[in-house]
């Protein structure tokens, strides 16, 4: 048994070569040798088995550091590359895969196109806009679209009734053009698609009036979607079945509803939660009283506590929105906001006047707390 040949003798490169010098020889000398280039040759095939063993070892960090250190004693017996039947660990399936992973299909497509089956309709987009409580509680919208269904003529085949499809005549039903092709290492026979017939083989002769060959007619639908309870602003629904018909026997697509909720006067929406700010005088929040205040089934009544300050926040439980998947729904918070009086009268500035010199002395704790900050930062 004669002995394996130095890898990097076998790509004609230095033993310190980086990567892109590594993968310029390989593209060089598997052109040179690919058996595309050379059918028959049997020496030519041996030659591109020893190319591509030695690329998969010095191209990968970690066979090429075994390689340098211990030579091909480093890589037989354990996952190395005896002959050519370890090179698919490296994510090649053979000769054409590794060819045509660097230099594409310039050698002719392998593999031909097979006349297509039944194939899904494609899927159609609607929006659907809805207001902020039938968000919440869920609501029935009627939704009108346009969609491609199967001509009733000729039942979705293309065909007047009674003909039917008869064989292409341009590639004589195999659905592909074969063609010679010259490049700089020779004649090759190249495959295409036929653009007579599509790539089926069939062709139809006698084209159905109604929708001209297509198989398919344009149809103005309507329908009651169910928008469920919870549902959010961008989210959609699907109608599976609803969206544009199939060929050749394959299912209709679906229908995706987008739904846009509108923004509402009132509340916002956080998840399943409901804010709403409260505007509230100031005698409302210093003396305590009991408010009116809106939620998503209707006004209730609520107890303002008396010292409530601006930006407090109150939490009704279960007054949010319905959970979309579940049982519950979430709560409502009430941020309350004191709205200070503006064009008072002369009768109520002196009453306001008379208040605070009543409260002079009055310690007001936040205030007490930011001039003393205040004194402290600037020496006051």
């Amino acid at each position: 048994m004669s002995a394996k040949r130095d890898y990097y003798e076998i790509l004609g490169i230095d033993k310190g070569a980086s990567d892109i010098e590594i993968k310029k020889a390989y593209r060089k000398l598997a052109k040179k040798y690919h058996p595309d280039v050379n059918p028959g040759d049997k020496e030519a095939e041996a030659r591109f088995k020893e190319i591509n063993e030695a690329y998969s070892v010095l191209i990968n960090p970690e066979t090429r550091a075994k390689y340098d250190q211990f030579g091909h004693a480093g890589l037989d017996g354990n996952g190395g590359f005896d002959g050519f039947s370890g090179f698919s660990d490296f994510g090649f399936g053979g000769f054409s895969d590794i060819f045509e992973s660097f230099f594409g299909s310039a050698f002719g497509e392998r593999t031909t196109r097979r006349r297509s089956g039944p194939r899904r309709g494609t899927d159609i987009d609607q929006y659907v806009e809805i207001e902020f409580e039938e968000a919440a509680f869920g609501v029935e919208k009627e939704i009108r679209f346009e969609r491609l269904e199967d001509c009733p003529t000729c039942k979705g085949t293309g065909s007047k009734p009674g003909k039917g499809e008869t064989v292409c005549k341009k590639c004589n039903g195999t659905g592909e053009i074969r063609f010679n092709q010259r490049t700089i290492l020779g004649q090759f026979i190249n495959v295409r698609t036929c653009d007579a017939c599509g790539g089926e083989g069939t062709v139809i002769s006698d084209p159905c009036s109604e929708c001209r060959g297509t198989g398919k007619v344009q149809k103005k639908v309507k329908l009651i979607a169910k928008i469920p309870a919870g549902i959010d602003d961008g989210q959609t629904i699907s109608l599976r079945g609803e969206g544009n018909a199939g060929s050749k026997g394959g299912p209709a697509g679906d229908l995706h509803i987008n739904v846009r909720v509108r923004e509402h006067p009132i509340f916002v929406r956080q998840g399943n939660d409901v804010i709403c700010e409260l505007p509230l005088t100031f005698v409302q929040c210093a003396l305590g009283s009991e408010v009116d205040v809106p939620t998503l089934d209707g006004s209730i009544k609520y107890t303002i506590p008396e010292g409530t300050q601006t930006g407090t926040v109150f939490r009704i439980k279960g007054k949010g929105i319905p959970y979309l998947r579940g049982n519950g729904r979430g709560d409502q918070y009430i941020k309350v906001h004191i709205e200070v009086p503006t064009n008072l009268t002369e009768k109520q500035k002196e009453i306001l006047r008379q208040f605070a010199e009543a409260s002079k002395d009055e310690q007001h704790e936040q205030r007490k707390g930011f001039i003393d900050k205040m004194k402290e930062a600037f020496g006051m």
